[in-house]
């Protein structure tokens, strides 16, 4: 079989695979959040965005494409809860930047502890043998999806 007639078959298997296995562990990690620690999937959205970088309103908004009105609730919520934090910007008092607390950054720890025990039971399901073609898998994977990495054009 050729390249260019192996891609219609990966694809499809791309298709039953990974949206599939992205969405479980996404939805056990939505299930922990709230289940355990009574956050909605919009509070875990920005407890993550805060642990990546987003310190805004302004950013989180934009991050989650997400009115700055529904972010600023979610945002007051976890203030209410002590998940996360706002301190003044001497420079521009309208700006309150934003960070997790250390119970913040516990609690989302704790959520993604259950996902990789969750993830790992799935993975030890597996052979040695198996669980070896996996990652090599998935860096083969990494690679074809990496934005820097040259296109094969040779079929």
């Amino acid at each position: 079989m050729t390249q260019q007639e192996q891609i219609g078959p990966a694809i499809e298997k791309f298709w039953e695979t990974i949206p599939p296995a992205w969405h479980a562990t996404r939805a056990t990690i939505r299930k922990v959040a709230a289940e355990q620690f009574h956050l909605t999937v919009e509070q875990f959205q920005v407890l993550r965005r805060i642990r990546r970088g987003s310190a805004s309103v302004s950013a989180l908004a934009e991050a989650s494409q997400t009115s700055r009105s529904a972010v600023s609730r979610a945002v007051e919520a976890l203030v209410r809860r002590g998940l996360i934090s706002r301190s003044q910007n001497a420079a521009d008092r309208r700006n309150l930047p934003l960070a997790l607390t250390d119970e913040g950054q516990r609690v989302l720890s704790a959520i993604y502890a259950e996902a990789e025990e969750w993830l790992a039971a799935r993975f030890a399901r597996l052979t040695p043998e198996e669980l070896d073609l996996s990652l090599q898998a998935m860096e083969i994977l990494q690679k074809a999806f990496t934005e820097n990495y040259p296109l094969n054009t040779d079929h």
